[in-house]
């Protein structure tokens, strides 16, 4: 969701997070799950860019997406 917000690519995005194209494809499919280190360059890249990622019960400092917790 932060990388569509932001309007960059798969691509885009792994290269300004120095991981492969592969490494964030598979995640996003769900095909496979992060290393932490991996996960870590995705963050500050993200966040470098302006995504602002919050607990649950925080309030954006500005305009923003989030998913509303799962109720069974």
């Amino acid at each position: 969701m932060a990388r569509a917000a932001l309007g960059l690519g798969v691509r885009e995005l792994a290269a300004i997070a120095g991981v492969s194209f592969t490494t964030i494809s598979r995640f996003e499919t769900g095909k496979s799950g992060l290393q932490l280190s991996s996960a870590d360059a995705i963050r500050r890249a993200l966040e470098a860019q302006g995504v602002q990622f919050l607990e649950s019960g925080q309030v954006a400092a500005g305009p923003g997406v989030a998913l509303k917790e799962h109720q069974d």
